[in-house]
């Protein structure tokens, strides 16, 4: 019981710090994640005996089949900040639909001050997208997509507007299963 209790709370934090009610996680067991560093930041701690220098990392990680994670890391070295940062993304996976390596619809997404825009894209387009986005988008598996980032450059409110932007999205099938109609109909006009 206390073990399912600490999952509910893990799984309530991270919907909760994106400001998502009904976020389900992924356990990592059996998949083959991939990790993109995304940003390393040195950071600057001024002490009495003068500056201790450390750094921080984000990282995403995901199988390129619908599952992603990101995790932030500090350390006093790199390696040590990416490390730390790839644990905590493997501690964070998600869902995401990815249907024929695109988004299902058009969605937007606003986290701080990083505004980000999805739009699907026909077979061949590629991976219209950069910074952040892009790596959170490879790590998903999406290839075909169209995507505008506005606003705020922060690497950090850009992965989580872009997780955003992703989580909110629902598959034709859900649609069709929470109107409570066929398939079919939820392509009619």
């Amino acid at each position: 019981m206390g073990q399912e209790k600490a999952v509910l709370n893990s799984n309530l934090n991270f919907g909760k710090m994106l400001g998502i009610d009904n976020v389900e996680k992924v356990k990592p067991g059996g998949l083959e994640l991939k990790d993109r560093l995304v940003a390393v930041n040195r950071v600057t701690k001024v002490t009495k005996g003068g500056r201790a220098f450390g750094f921080s990392a984000i990282v995403v990680v995901g199988d390129e089949a619908g599952v992603i994670g990101f995790g932030l890391g500090k350390a006093k070295e790199v390696a040590t900040a990416i490390a730390k940062a790839v644990e905590d993304a493997k501690k964070n996976l998600v869902r995401v639909p990815v249907t024929h390596a695109t988004i299902p619809h058009e969605t937007t997404a606003r986290f701080g001050g990083a505004d980000i825009f999805l739009r699907p894209a026909a077979e061949g387009t590629g991976l219209i997208a950069g910074g952040a986005v892009r790596a959170v988008l490879e790590s998903a598996g999406v290839r075909d997509i169209l995507s505008k980032s506005k606003g705020s450059s922060n690497p950090h409110n850009v992965v989580k507007a872009t997780f955003r932007a992703l989580l909110d999205m629902r598959t034709p099938e859900e649609i069709a299963r929470m109107r409570g109609i066929t398939l079919d109909k939820v392509f009619k006009h």
